[in-house]
């Protein structure tokens, strides 16, 4: 897992487009709160110490570790046509952000994902593809508590699906938990079941979870190379160790966002110029909402897909409530080979592109929109990607997830928990009818 520190696939902040907005001064005058943050990390003394587990999973996460996630991908792989993952929030977003990101964009995919919505149309048309195609299939369902009405539903739907299809004992090469090591209707299951099973660490909260077994088992599925990931974060660790105002982009990060709150910048939006980085905005946005979003503070996270919504949510804004701030994360060595063509006649005024790449565009329409945005009252930043590997995603999981926490201490809020969540599910259960609600 050791690896050469290759600089040049560091993660980059880049805040050029902050001047005006955030000074010198502010970034000094938060410091000393940046600083109180860090200690509360490092000391492990600060409000849900004990769920910092996801610290330390760049390190404590042993090749024997990823050889047994890496056998029972292959495994499962082998098994079926399709992998379907069961699971809702942290027990899915992770996983789906590293495959958009990583796994080709077009075409089918192999792994599939069940039990984040409680849309019947979506899981009845779900396993009438499953169905209808005759395909084989194996089942990844991750949950602490196993009790997740979304999550527990669909696995109650899937598992009676296959249980017809390859009988009560055919189940046991096919199912897979992921779920708490000793508690829990999910370990229960699977240890009366004797299904194979992968820990969550218990100090290890699910919006936290994507360098688990959690994360790293849909992903290995995928076929993307989970070592690397970790070696990424190992580095972001490395990265992020002092608190040193210029070298820790994380508290970068996490201080400009504060400064920017409280000049009333309550908005962050969180922009990506390619398709495949849609659910690791989704993912950023449960990060960082539910982290932050408490006692009625916090930055409310939103994105957008450009240059599509630019078409959309670019006027708004453009011009639109001066209560917005801007990050984007950007590709810097997008790898394409798609060239535009020209025409004899040029009838659409486009020959002055032929020959260039759709690529070359798309990188000039960001550095537009990053300057436009700004000359519009838009402070924004930008994160950049240096290429789409493993390594560097490894690297955005760590590096967020290190700024979150300090970002929501300065905030002065607990960054591991979620007492809002429940309302929701109270509500919910009395609606239903459930005992005892």
């Amino acid at each position: 897992m050791k690896g050469d520190v290759n600089m040049e696939q560091d993660l980059r902040l880049d805040t050029g487009y902050l001047e005006g907005f955030v000074s010198e001064n502010d970034l000094g005058s938060i410091f000393p709160e940046v600083k109180k943050a860090h200690a509360l990390l490092t000391d492990r003394t600060g409000p849900g110490n004990d769920f910092l587990g996801w610290m330390d999973l760049p390190e404590s996460t042993t090749a024997d570790m990823l050889g047994d996630i890496e056998e029972c991908a292959d495994r499962m792989k082998r098994n079926s046509d399709i992998v379907i993952i069961i699971g809702i929030g942290g027990s899915y977003l992770g996983a789906k952000a590293a495959i958009e990101m990583m796994a080709p964009r077009l075409g089918e995919k192999k792994v599939l994902f069940a039990g984040h919505n409680l849309c019947g149309g979506y899981l009845e048309e779900f396993l009438k593809m499953v169905k209808s195609r005759d395909r084989d299939i194996s089942v990844n369902v991750i949950s602490k508590s196993g009790t997740t009405t979304e999550p527990a539903i669909a696995f109650r739907v899937v598992e009676d699906f296959m249980r017809k299809r390859y009988g009560a004992a055919g189940l046991k090469d096919r199912i897979v938990c992921t779920t708490d090591k000793k508690r829990g209707a999910l370990r229960s299951m699977a240890d009366a079941m004797g299904y194979r099973s992968f820990v969550i660490p218990e100090d290890v909260g699910g919006r936290f979870s994507v360098l688990t077994a959690a994360g790293l088992l849909p992903v290995a599925c995928a076929d993307i190379n989970i070592r690397g990931i970790i070696a990424g974060a190992r580095r972001a660790r490395e990265r992020s160790a002092s608190c040193d105002p210029d070298g820790n982009i994380s508290y970068k990060y996490a201080a400009v966002r504060n400064i920017l709150y409280r000049k009333g910048k309550n908005i962050e939006i969180f922009s990506n110029f390619d398709h495949g980085f849609h659910y690791v905005a989704e993912w950023w946005k449960q990060l960082f909402g539910e982290s932050e979003g408490k006692g009625e503070k916090g930055i409310f996270p939103a994105s957008c897909d450009f240059t599509t919504d630019l078409h959309s949510m670019g006027q708004w804004i453009q011009a639109g409530s001066r209560n917005i701030f801007e990050t984007f994360l950007i590709e810097d060595r997008e790898d394409s080979d798609c060239p535009i063509p020209g025409k004899e006649e040029d009838p659409d005024g486009l020959n002055y592109l032929s020959g260039k790449q759709v690529s070359f565009v798309n990188k000039q329409a960001y550095q537009a929109t990053a300057a436009a945005h700004f000359e519009g009252g838009v402070p924004n930043s930008t994160i950049f990607l240096p290429e789409r590997s493993a390594f560097c995603l490894g690297q955005l999981f760590y590096f967020l997830e290190k700024a979150v926490a300090v970002s929501a201490y300065v905030l002065g809020v607990n960054p591991f928990d979620q007492p809002g969540v429940d309302s929701y599910k109270k509500k919910m259960f009395e609606f239903l009818g459930k005992p005892g609600h």
